[in-house]
Parts: C-alpha cells; structure tokens; sequence
C-alpha cells in the first residue's frame, strides 16, 4: 500500500492529519506502511499535482475522499466529520478508507 500526504507548510491541519493517519495505519492493520509526505510549495504544482488543498492523503494514487470542486491551489482543505466540519478526518475515517483502498487494491 502506497500512501501520501500531500499538504503545504502554512496550513495547521496537515500535522494532526500525519499522527491520525499513523493511528489509522495501525488500526487497520497496516503498520508497516510508511506515509510519503510531499510539500507543495507553488499554485503551479498544486494545479501539476490536482492538489485541492492542504492536507490531502492519497492511497495507491487516488485522493482517499475525492472532491468534485475541480480547483487547486495553496489553501487549506476542510473536511465533513460527525463533529462538524474540520480541517482534518477523523481517525475512523482514515481508517475506513484504507480499508476501502486495501480491499479494492486485492481486487485487482
């Protein structure tokens, strides 16, 4: 499994991304993984990379919690959770979508 997390320095939310995202990796009984971390530093690269902003995980290549919004850019990405809107999944989120990307991984 090949997971990266994409963010830009300025953006608070990509850190507690990165120790849930690691929590997640454990829960979901992939430890061994390693997350790439991958900083986007121009409006160039974010539109290069189809960044939709800061922190975006993606698992074997794809976006784990696509969008539709279609723009990119150096901003910081909010995400629907049970608690509300937050600029960061929540762990059992993270959690289900690795799980959701291993089984369609083994499927293929």
């Amino acid at each position: 499994m090949d997971v990266e997390l994409l963010y830009f320095a300025d953006c608070p939310s990509w850190y507690l991304t990165r120790e849930r995202l690691d929590q997640a990796l454990r829960m979901s009984g992939h430890p061994e993984v390693e997350v790439r971390l991958r900083a986007v530093e121009t409006d160039r690269q974010a539109r290069d990379l189809s960044f939709p902003g800061s922190p975006t995980v993606r698992v074997n290549g794809r976006d784990a919690f696509p969008t539709t919004a279609g723009t990119y850019g150096l901003t910081c990405r909010v995400y629907t959770t049970p608690d509300g809107l937050t600029g960061s999944p929540t762990v059992d989120q993270l959690v289900h979508a690795l799980r959701a990307a291993s089984q369609s991984h083994a499927s293929q």
